[in-house]
């Protein structure tokens, strides 16, 4: 069995339809083939550097975009010129197209490309909305709300 079906959930459920689909995509074989090759770290309670092997590729050839919690990095190497011979060629300069699924409220913060490294920082900004509020509990019958602003 290589694949599960997740349809049964989408007649209970109402709201959740992204989290199947996450789960959905999560459970399908990466047709890629690991090029280039990435890490991600956590470098803070609420902060994360995704790091790409972009070896040979310049900044104007590399674009970064983000739609609809999708990272979407992109590499296409310019022509190179054709008076060089090659006798071993081993730094891969192949265009390439990777994505990344992004958590709800995960920014792109910045992004630097170093010594043939591009970094990708991304930070958890989580809306004052959806943070914990304190609620005041009253004597005698009512609940008073001590912080209530628009969001």
């Amino acid at each position: 069995m290589d694949t599960l079906d997740f349809s049964p959930l989408f007649r209970s459920s109402i709201g959740f339809d992204r989290l199947i689909q996450l789960a959905d995509t999560a459970t399908r074989l990466d047709s890629g083939n690991g090029y280039p090759p990435y890490n991600i770290e956590s470098t803070g309670e609420n902060a994360y550097r995704l790091t790409v092997a972009v070896a040979g590729f310049a900044a104007d050839d590399l674009d970064i975009t983000v739609r609809e919690n999708a990272l979407l990095l992109t590499g296409k190497s310019k022509r190179e010129e054709e008076s060089k011979r090659y006798l071993h060629r081993g730094i891969a300069r192949r265009a390439f197209e990777r994505r990344f699924q992004l958590a709800d409220h995960i920014k792109v913060v910045g992004a630097s490309l170093d010594n043939g490294l591009l970094h990708v920082d991304l930070a958890r900004e989580i809306p004052e909305a959806m943070k914990p509020r304190k609620i005041e509990i009253s004597k005698g019958g009512g609940a008073t709300v001590i912080d209530q602003k628009a969001a």
